[in-house]
């Protein structure tokens, strides 16, 4: 189902200087080593998260920006490479410098109601994080950008941009639960943090054993004039799982939810691109690793620990053959994470100079429904909305998060962001229209909201 935000809404963001909020103590001045899963090219980007607040009684006249840059800085101190930079060393080898210099923090006040937005909470977000600056780069900048914004019904928007290369999902919800244990009161966290990088660094001598053809280069003989990107966001709930639950044979009746929206999505996303026939087409799957390692990980490691193996075929095999097909593929390809397969790839990094995953033609999906980033509470409980504030954009290359979502029926769902070329977005809508059988209808019309910001 196509979400469609609410009505024309105009409101102002005020914003104060951004500042560096640093470790509330002394910290370590050190070099620490990231793993050769970190620093692959591909993780070399900001990813935004927005947590959405509603009004809580019992925390009636406690500022959330005082409270949360309060706990920010006790955080610090047990999560301080945070506070550093990134230096690049020889080979590209990416390290974190502990220096201590802290986090950029934004303090704002928006002149709107958390229900002025209506009851479509989705992204693409208005920008409620502050683009700082150079705050983009990966190297030399702040590791973290977190802006908080209060509303004019009490409730707040946390927003925060963190370097990839530093931590995963899980790891990110990691720092942020004991980010909220110090908002609520806590000493410490109940989770102490472990670096330990080196435990997922190549071997030596680094031994390619496993097939990552999610790194081949791939030719790209596409002339596509539509650059005009746009973003929408689609909801997955109890019926739309079921009509597509409908097209898959009877010996995979016990495919994944994420299973089946994946195959969907990339026989749509297939289709609405027009790829040439004869022409491979990836489909990439983020596998949170921690469970296939053995010796498993210490508990508290913060680091990067997923791979995204390829499902390829062509795009005729893809658009002629049965729904099950493309199912079958994602399930196979779930299978090849192995302990031996991330060992692998870490001696893959340093082997081909970190190269960038394959972009051509390809597709990745991440599914962070599971992730627990609504459960992060600073104190006025779970957020009605928490998860990316918006997807990757590019004419064959998406970045797809599946977030947990409740729509306007109450009903438990997956909402899905989605960038494509502007007429690639309307061949997109009516082929999952088709394979939805016509009940992915829009919730309403509407235009997303309009805003100004101003500086304090």
């Amino acid at each position: 189902m196509a979400l469609v935000p609410p009505l024309s809404l105009t409101f102002t963001v005020r914003r104060c200087k951004p500042e560096l909020v640093a470790p509330a103590k002394p910290t370590p001045k050190e070099i620490k080593q990231l793993s050769d899963i970190d620093d692959q090219e591909g993780l070399r980007f900001i990813v935004p998260l927005i947590h959405i607040y509603p009004n809580e009684p019992s925390m009636s006249g406690k500022d959330p920006v005082k409270i949360i840059r309060q706990a920010l800085a006790q955080t610090l101190v047990w999560y301080y490479p945070f506070a550093g930079r990134l230096r690049e060393g020889s080979d590209r080898k990416l390290m974190v410098d502990c220096t201590g210099e802290g986090v950029l923090f934004v303090e704002a006040d928006a002149d709107v109601r958390l229900d002025e937005f209506g009851d479509t909470l989705q992204p693409p977000f208005p920008p409620l994080l502050y683009d700082v600056a150079g705050s983009q780069a990966i190297v030399d900048s702040p590791l973290l950008v977190i802006q908080v914004t209060r509303l004019k019904c009490a409730g707040f928007i946390f927003a925060m941009c963190v370097n990839h290369i530093m931590t995963d999902a899980t790891g990110i919800v990691q720092f942020l639960n004991a980010f909220a244990e110090m908002a609520r009161g806590a000493k410490e966290p109940s989770n102490t943090p472990v670096w330990c990088r080196d435990l997922l660094s190549a071997r030596n001598p680094p031994r390619v054993t496993c097939n990552h053809r999610e790194y081949e280069e791939v030719s790209d003989y596409t002339n596509s004039n539509d650059n005009e990107m746009v973003q929408k966001s689609f909801f997955f709930g109890p019926i739309e799982i079921a009509a597509i639950r409908r097209l898959v044979p009877p010996n995979l009746k016990k495919c994944t939810k994420f299973e089946v929206i994946t195959a969907c999505l990339w026989c749509c996303l297939t289709k609405a691109l027009q790829v040439n026939p004869e022409e491979d087409v990836r489909m990439m799957y983020v596998i949170n690793a921690r469970a296939r390692l053995n010796p498993p990980l210490p508990i508290g490691y913060y680091g990067n620990v997923f791979a995204y193996p390829a499902a390829i075929t062509s795009a005729e095999k893809l658009n002629k053959n049965p729904f099950g097909y493309t199912v079958e593929l994602i399930k196979k390809v779930k299978d090849e994470v192995s302990n031996e397969y991330m060992h692998s790839l870490a001696d893959f990094m340093v082997s081909k100079g970190r190269p960038l995953f394959t972009t051509v033609r390809s597709f990745i999906v991440s599914d962070v429904t599971r992730a627990g980033l609504k459960e992060v509470n600073f104190g006025w409980g779970k957020a009605v909305y928490a998860g990316v504030a918006k997807t990757g954009a590019g004419d064959f290359h998406s970045i797809t998060f599946f977030n947990s979502y409740r729509n306007t029926k109450g009903e438990e769902g997956t909402i899905i962001p989605i960038s494509l070329p502007a007429k690639a977005m309307m061949r997109f809508v009516k082929e999952l229209d088709d394979m939805l059988e016509n009940q992915n209808q829009p919730l309403m019309n509407g235009q997303y909201p309009k805003f100004s910001t101003s500086k304090l």
